[in-house]
């Protein structure tokens, strides 16, 4: 099951603030990385940049950070073009999300993942094929 995973995941990980959080991202990111289902797009590398950079207390040094976005380039990100937009449009309005939410779900069709991981949208919704997995709530071994 590919899975797209959203920026607040891969801050998750690395925000120790946040004790069960933390142990819950770094748990769903090394199961994808062992079984090779992450996915991402460009906006949620930049988010992650921008937001443990930036906002993030204590935050990454940036090279750090640039690190982290060199290897998850592995999870081969969908790129935020133009049709990425309009189908993010299309998104907006047929479920009424935010356009950065659409722009999200988008890119988990165009990913071909089966599974959206993110806090931001209510668990167990579905988006046209695309299930929403809120992985605080769901361990990866039940997914």
């Amino acid at each position: 099951m590919a899975a797209l995973v959203d920026t607040n995941v891969l801050v998750y990980a690395r925000d120790t603030r946040h004790a069960a959080k933390h142990a819950r991202a770094t748990e769903w990111l090394a199961d994808l990385w062992e079984r090779g289902d992450g996915r991402l797009s460009t906006q949620v590398l930049q988010e992650y940049y921008v937001t443990t950079t930036r906002k993030l207390r204590p935050g990454l040094r940036p090279e750090d950070a640039r690190a982290d976005v060199i290897d998850l380039t592995a999870w081969a990100p969908v790129q935020t073009d133009p049709q990425a937009i309009a189908a993010a449009w299309s998104i907006e309005d047929r479920f009424g999300l935010s356009f950065w939410d659409s722009l999200i779900v988008a890119a988990a069709q165009v990913a071909r993942c089966s599974a959206l991981l993110t806090e931001d949208l209510q668990h167990d919704m579905d988006f046209d094929g695309v299930r929403v997995i809120d992985p605080f709530q769901v361990a990866p071994t039940n997914r």
